[in-house]
This record gives C-alpha cells, structure tokens and sequence, in this order.
C-alpha cells in the first residue's frame, strides 16, 4: 500500500533517541529467534534481522504472531513490545520488560506532581500551539479556560473556511452513530491520534498517566501532547472531509487521509524533539 504510515525500515530513516531507535512497526508476519537473535518472516516469507538491542518499541500490528523465546529476547535487550491496530491506529496492550529503564518516567512524574514545574510545562505547552499569547501570569485555571476559547475559535474558522454548519463539538460514549458528520470525523481522528502519540510515548520511555494539563482522565500525557498536533492532524481535517463526504461518513476516506496528514506533518520525526522541548525546554 502506497499510503502507509510505516515504511521498510533503514538505519537512515528511523529518528533516533541517544543510542536507540524508538520504535519498529510490523504486521502480517511473524517474530522468532534464530541463533539467539530475532528474526522477522513476513507474509512473503522474506527474512529480516531485527537489532532489538537498537530498538526501544516494537510495535506489532494485525495477522502477526510471536514466540516466546523472542519475547525472552527482546525483554533481556529492554525492547518494549506493543500490541496495534493498523499503522498503530489503535492500541491494545503493552508488554513491559521487568529491565526497563524508568529514568524518563521517574523525572516525568517528579515534574508532573511538583506545582511549579507543571505550570512551567504548561505554559510551554500553550506557547507551543498559540505563540503570540500572552501567559507569564497566569495560573493553570486560566490556561485551560483560554485554551477552551482558542479551540472553540478553531472550529468556528474551520467551519467558516470550509463552508460547514457547525452547531459544537458533541460525542456520547459508546453511540458514535447518533453524532453529525464532522463530531464523527473528529471523534474517529482524534481516537486514532491518541493511539499513535500512545505508541510514541511508550517508544521513548515515558508514560501516559503523568500529565501536566490534564489530570483524572485515563491517558493525561497523551491527551496533552496530542493537542499540540490537533489542530492540523483532526480538526482542519474534519471540516475539509465534512466538505468533501457531503453528509456521507466514510471510514476507510477518513483513515487514508488522516494517514496522508501524519506523513505530511512528519509527525514521527517531529514528536520526540517536541516532547524534549515540552519537558526539558531544549530545542
């Protein structure tokens, strides 16, 4: 498929984190040892070596299968493994190693519970997505009440660009069917965002449930660094596929083109740096 999010992957194309490589996607195929080192066999019975000790994540999506021993491997080399969905459009689960480093974790949470460095982080967060505003006073309160404006003046410049009614954003658990066209484009790329910045995070050592804007909802790291890419990778995108579907709601128009945003804003090689940024206030 010419659209993928994953390519066959090159030394030169995977963006590196120090002296690993954050993640490695696969589907359709299978994982094994051979001479104590991992191999894949993919659909086509062709055999490639994979450098687990290189590799911080593999990611695994549809029609693959695992043995054991490859397990024991990649957790002896600290490669987390984790299970996906399509071009890790979904995410199921995450097989930690019990040799993990917890070095990112560890100083995330420290940020994440002290008052004053997640105000910091906060309003880097802010900056990063509204440059011209300005926060240096403000209290954590009145970020999110100024971001809920910002947001809500998005969709209404969207709506205006692309010709939509837009009556809010409105999703009820669990009944996707009973939303208007552009909530469903937005809930469905939004769902999709979440679970490959949730890979991502995995991928670069940190974790979902320290967050710095948002707290007490399930994934709160997730969920901040995902607004950083929203306007651009969901929201735009929902009103221009409004536009385009005419009322019709098309689930495979809508993967393809959220897969052709991601490539296009180079998102998996921009989200490690961005969320170095974030956290350490380094470029």
């Amino acid at each position: 498929m010419k659209n993928r999010l994953f390519v066959p992957v090159t030394k030169n194309l995977l963006p590196q984190v120090k002296e690993r490589y954050p993640f490695l996607y696969l589907e359709r195929g299978r994982l094994e040892i051979d001479d104590s080192s991992i191999k894949w066999i993919d659909s086509n019975k062709n055999i490639v070596r994979i450098p687990v000790a290189s590799i911080m994540t593999i990611l695994l999506g549809p029609g693959t299968s695992v043995t054991h021993e490859a397990i024991k491997i990649c957790g002896n080399a600290n490669c987390t493994i984790c299970w996906v969905g399509t071009d890790s459009m979904l995410y199921y689960a995450t097989g930690l190693s019990p040799t993990s480093d917890t070095r990112k974790i560890k100083k995330q949470a420290s940020l994440s519970i002290n008052n004053k460095s997640r105000l910091e982080i906060a309003k880097r967060m802010f900056s990063f997505r509204f440059p011209n505003d300005e926060i240096s006073d403000k209290t954590l309160n009145e970020l999110m009440g100024m971001e809920g404006k910002r947001v809500k003046a998005l969709y209404e410049e969207y709506a205006n660009k692309y010709q939509v009614g837009w009556k809010g954003r409105s999703y009820i658990p669990g009944k996707f069917q009973m939303s208007d066209i552009t909530n469903k484009i937005l809930t469905a790329a939004n769902t999709a965002l979440y679970a490959v910045i949730l890979s991502c995070i995995f991928s670069l050592g940190y974790s979902p449930y320290f967050g710095f804007v948002h707290s007490g909802s399930p994934l709160p790291f997730v969920y901040d660094i995902a607004d950083l890419y929203k306007e651009k990778l969901t929201i735009e995108l929902s009103f221009q596929l409004t536009y385009k579907l005419a009322g019709d709601y098309d689930r495979e128009l809508v993967a393809s083109n959220f897969i052709d945003c991601i490539q296009n804003e180079k998102l998996f090689s921009k989200i490690a740096k961005d969320i170095n940024f974030i956290l350490e206030g380094k470029k």
